[in-house]
């Protein structure tokens, strides 16, 4: 039974593959599913564990071996999933407008297909953290256990409220074109300069909506065909690169585009406009490849295997960091077997790919398991929430979200911050219409 389920598996992905239109841009998906491959492989790589007289120790390849910084240039692809979300945001309010379906009814289906996945690991980590804590295990650990699981949950906190405003930046496309990308990249430029010349970091924090809305723009300019032939896109990425270069050597900006390597200094948190300009290189440098790669995606095998990851990509982002989290604490319960070697020796580099193998070999059958949650749609008879519901329940829930991937479970500047967060992720998923639907009996 167990030999046989990737081979069904594979014939289901590679039925709907079969199905596709001729017209779908399947670029498009081959990005998302390459993209979040590579996130899960570099936190795998960056997040280090080692075993040493008994003690577990933790870290970050990145401040170990500054070296490796520069490594983050390939994996911090966070800017290529807004960009591809632009792209199907853009895709899907084109439809909705062709069948005369309303906001309500648009934001309904998106959010479903975002928020059902993320609900189950928030609640899978409370309740882990009430096992650990009733085990004895100390409060920091369940602290930091929690906390580093629910990171990848900082992405969809701020895409979600991306996807609320994405009707309204989409009219801003349609009357403004690339004059609206770059007034959402001015306000965040103006943020950077409030932030580092003026000290005012709050102001700072802001930059998750500019920066990430300046990037989702540069998805709806590859809908519309908007951004000329392969040689201007190839100039944009060089410009983009350069454009980086500068604000990295002459500013004051780390080298590092993923975490904290440089304390109190990041890219990331909050983001910072060198990740504008590191979208724009991958802008450039991958639309540039745009005609050849959806030549090469009519291979069936290929297709059907970016399909597959498609269909299970919400799974295995939020829950891999959980998995390494688990074996980590299994290794070190089993006396650190496997976590003798310390980080950024020979030996430790060379065991590198088969520690990710292990992890991979072990979150394929969890997304299997859990996948069918992401492929839930919202029944067709319910009716959806008005849009002020929708609206504000998707901010509650997302501050929520924020909150407990800054602080994880046990932690905050206030006692029981936590269990406020889980609140607000409730009561705004319950607001949104978001959570399962009870049966009802006849």
């Amino acid at each position: 039974m167990l030999r046989e389920m990737p081979l069904q598996i594979w014939s289901r992905a590679r039925a709907l593959a079969e199905q596709t239109p001729v017209e779908r841009n399947r670029y498009v998906d081959l990005l998302r599913a390459v993209a979040i491959l590579v996130v899960i492989v570099g936190h795998w790589l960056i997040a280090t564990a080692w075993y040493d007289q008994g003690e577990l120790n933790t870290g970050l390849i990145l401040r170990s071996d500054p070296w490796t910084q520069w490594l983050t240039l390939l994996f911090q692809v966070m800017p290529i999933f807004f960009m591809v979300g632009g792209y199907s945001n853009a895709m899907s309010l084109e439809s909705a407008r062709r069948k005369g379906i309303d906001y309500a009814g648009w934001l309904s289906v998106r959010l479903n297909r975002l928020v059902g996945p993320l609900l189950l690991l928030v609640v899978a980590w409370a309740l882990l953290g009430l096992i650990m804590e009733v085990l004895g295990a100390r409060g920091m650990v369940i602290q930091y256990a929690s906390k580093a699981s629910l990171t990848p949950t900082w992405f969809l906190a701020i895409y979600i409220m991306v996807v609320v405003l994405a009707p309204a930046t989409w009219y801003l496309w349609q009357r403004f074109g690339f004059w609206s990308f770059w007034s959402f990249a001015a306000a965040a430029a103006l943020m950077d300069i409030a932030y580092f010349a003026a000290d005012l970091r709050w102001l700072g924090w802001s930059n998750y909506f500019w920066v990430w809305l300046a990037v989702h723009h540069l998805g709806f300019a590859w809908r519309d065909h908007r951004f000329g032939s392969s040689l201007q896109l190839l100039g944009i990425g060089t410009l983009g690169f350069f454009s980086l270069w500068f604000l990295i050597s002459a500013g004051p900006y780390p080298l590092a585009m993923v975490g904290s390597p440089d304390e109190g200094l990041s890219n990331t948190t909050p983001p910072k406009v060198t990740l504008i300009a590191l979208a724009l290189t991958q802008f450039g440098l991958l639309l540039a490849l745009d005609r050849p790669m959806r030549r090469l995606l009519a291979s069936v095998r290929l297709w059907t295997a970016t399909v597959l990851v498609n269909s299970m990509i919400m799974t295995i982002y939020l829950w891999h960091i959980t998995l390494m989290i688990v074996v980590i604490g299994l290794l070190f319960l089993a006396d650190g077997l496997g976590l003798g070697l310390e980080p950024g020796g020979r030996g430790w580099w060379i065991s590198r790919p088969l520690w990710i193998l292990l992890l991979s070999a072990l979150l394929l059958p969890v997304a299997i398991v859990l996948s069918p949650l992401e492929q839930r749609s919202r029944q067709i008879d319910l009716l959806p929430p008005t849009p002020g519901r929708q609206v504000g329940g998707a901010t509650l829930l997302c501050t929520g979200i924020a909150l407990l991937a800054m602080f994880g479970y046990g932690g905050g500047p206030i006692p029981g911050l936590d269990l406020a967060a889980f609140a607000l992720v409730v009561v705004g998923a319950g607001i949104s219409g978001l959570l399962p639907a009870i049966p009802r009996e006849k």
